[in-house]
């Protein structure tokens, strides 16, 4: 049975809208949180070590933020042991142990939080850290 020339074919393109939509709230929400950190954090003065721009960092890279009272986050979210675990373990699967893992902690922070975050990290299949410190620029006057 042959169909006739003249019948008109439509794509219903609502579902397709609905995709693009849910692919915005994505990536506006992921962007987002990629972008947030612990603002109370002070950090430690890092004169001697590597200098590195945050346009070097590959965007696989996780920072796990650790305050003077001992509060682990990622992206400013309060995270428990097993979630920052978790979230170690996804990233080891997807990229190796290549991937930068950095402890960002306040200078004011006691040893046995970050010894415990570091635990975590080496619990998770983790062991190449990095620590976050700051290097001033001074003047040569």
């Amino acid at each position: 049975m042959k169909k006739p020339k003249n019948e008109d074919v439509s794509l219903d393109m609502t579902p397709m809208i609905d995709v693009v939509f849910q692919l915005i709230i994505f990536f506006v929400v992921t962007l987002k949180m990629s972008d947030d950190k612990d603002t109370t954090i002070k950090l430690a003065d890092g004169k001697n070590g590597i200098v590195l721009t945050q346009e070097e960092l590959p965007p696989s890279q996780l920072t796990i933020d650790v305050a003077r009272s001992g509060r682990v986050s990622l992206a400013n979210v309060t995270m428990s042991k097993s979630m920052i675990v978790s979230a170690i373990k996804k990233r080891v699967a997807a990229y190796g142990t290549d991937f930068p893992c950095m402890i960002r902690a306040d200078k004011a922070t006691p040893h046995k939080y970050v010894a415990e975050v570091m635990g975590w990290c080496t619990e998770a299949g983790m062991w190449k850290l990095s620590f976050v410190a700051i290097q001033e620029h001074k003047s040569k006057n």
